[in-house]
Formats: C-alpha cells, structure tokens, sequence
C-alpha cells in the first residue's frame, strides 16, 4: 500500500516537499496544492510551484480545480510545458470561496459539470488523470450519482476524504460510508481523512486491504515521520522526530529566510506549521513560538521547545 502526501494550500509547497523527502522520506508520491485559472491568469506563485526546477522530489502530480474544462485547459497546457504527465482534479476543496464558484466539493452537487471535466479527460491521451473528492457537498449520497460517470472516466485512481463539504473538517470522518463508495469504485482508491498514527494507518488497510494506499494530510504536518513510521513498521522516539525536525526546520529557514524579508512574511509563513506539528508538546512552549514577534525570539523559543520535547 502506497502513501501520498496531500495538496494543502499554504503548507505543502516546493520547499516544504523537497525537504520532507530528503529528510524524513517515506512518502511515494507528493501532490502540489491546487492550481487554479482565475481573472484570465494563474497565479506567478503557483506556477512557480510545479515548476520542475524548483521540485526534486522523486514523484510529484499537479493538482488543479476548475469548474469547466475551459479552466482546465490553460492548467493542462502549463502542467504539459512542464513534463508533467500525471494531473489531480480536485473536487474535495471545501473552502467557501472555490466551493461557490462550483469548484471543489462545490462541483459535487452538479453531476453534468462532473461529466464535462471527465469529458475534458477523455479527450487528454498524454495524460493519466486522478479525482481527489468527498461524499458530497450537502448529502453524503452525492457521489453515487456520481459513480457512473467517474467509473466510465479513463482515471488512474480516486482519493476519498468521507466527509461532506460543508462539514470541512469537522465531525468525524464516515468510514462506512467510505466502504460503500470503495466497493462500487471501479478505480484503485485512495483514503484520506483523519489519519494521524500509525495505528490509523493499519487500522485502514486491515478494513480495506486492497486500497491502492493511503493519503496523509494534517497527520503528516503533525508528525513528518508518519509515512516513514509506517514503512519502517515503528513509531519514532520523541527524541528521533525532535532531531528530524529540527534539521528539516534549520533548512527551511535557510532556503525562505533569503525570500521572505523581514520578520513579518518570515513569521506569517513558519508558525501556522506549528498550529499542526508536535501535537502533544508543551502547551506553554508551542504559545510562546506561536507569539514570538521577532525571528530571533522565534528560532530561541523553538529550540527551546524542541530540545525539551
């Protein structure tokens, strides 16, 4: 069983994915964070991100969103230019902003804008597509409208995350729900949702042994050893995760710390990691790395909080 990472905007950029994978490793395939066409554009930082000069990892598929496939296609022909031949719809964003403009897990509640984009898929031969989507918008029986036209689509695999859209990530995930969609899927599935230990991780492949694998979100920004943990069939130390981190988080301040000028855009990027990682570690030093206002306080405050930890 396979382990990805997944697309989350603001957190699993370029620099976050390469030294994730030189550091702690584990993970079979990254996505990007969605891109999107929007004001007759895309976005300079987004295409900065699949750029293939700034990504080394050793697997790496786009992700896009798009209500039509006339969005789709100025994504296709930049994720083409660039030898990419492996592309991700996303139809699970729950983001109010994307949803009501029909993208996302907004697009679930339309089953002829689905069947547009699988259409637009059809017609791609120089590209494997995957779905990555939720239950539905509003009612969780949504996808099964939707079976149809996603069995029919030439798709490599689709990812389930079985929550509704307008639950974003509240309520518990609904795993027998997930089973039903798993057992009409006529395409390798992937689960995603709630996965934060080890034990998560067997506890899904021991109920569904043939899922194509597993895909770590918020779980693996709370502990960057999870996929690792699970390829090596052990939990890492407190001691052994400390020191990953502490590496992997020396050299991101060394590769944004140049880009991000000042303590303002520095801070704003590096402590909303700290929201997710270390779940466990002292309330006391995560609030005082949380409300450092200057670099300096806030590379002293996190080596205080790892070196304890």
């Amino acid at each position: 069983m396979k382990i990805y990472s997944a697309p989350l905007q603001g957190y699993t950029e370029a620099v976050w994915r390469n030294l994730h994978s030189s550091v702690f490793g584990g993970v079979d395939t990254y996505y990007t964070p969605f891109l999107r066409y929007e004001r007759n554009e895309i976005r300079s930082k987004d295409i900065r991100d699949v750029e293939r000069k700034n990504n080394t990892v050793s697997s790496l598929v786009p992700q896009i969103i798009a209500s039509s496939p006339e969005e789709m296609q100025p994504l296709l022909q930049l994720i083409g230019a660039e030898g990419y031949n492996r592309v991700d719809i996303n139809m699970g964003c729950s983001f109010i902003l994307q949803a009501k403009r029909k993208r996302g897990a907004g697009i679930l509640s339309y089953p002829d804008m689905v069947s547009a984009l699988m259409q637009e898929v059809s017609k791609n031969k120089d590209i494997k597509f995957s779905v990555k989507m939720r239950l539905g918008w509003e009612s969780k029986d949504e996808w099964r409208e939707l079976m149809p036209i996603l069995n029919d689509a030439p798709l490599c695999s689709v990812t389930m995350h079985p929550r509704l859209g307008v639950e974003q990530y509240k309520k518990s995930v609904d795993v027998d729900a997930f089973a039903e969609f798993y057992n009409e899927c006529k395409h390798p599935v992937i689960y995603n949702g709630d996965i934060l230990t080890l034990s998560n991780i067997k506890q899904i492949k021991e109920r569904f042994p043939d899922l194509e694998g597993v895909m770590l979100g918020r779980g693996l920004l709370a502990n960057p050893a999870l996929a690792v943990e699970y390829k090596e069939e052990r939990e890492f130390t407190n001691q052994e995760k400390a020191t990953l981190i502490r590496a992997m988080h020396d050299k991101m301040y060394e590769e944004l710390s140049p880009r991000l000028l000042g303590n303002t855009q520095f801070l704003s990027k590096m402590k909303p990691y700290w929201e997710y990682l270390l779940p466990d570690m002292l309330k006391k030093e995560k609030k005082a790395i949380l409300k450092s206002s200057t670099i300096e306080k806030y590379m002293m405050n996190v080596n205080i909080a790892l070196s304890n930890y």
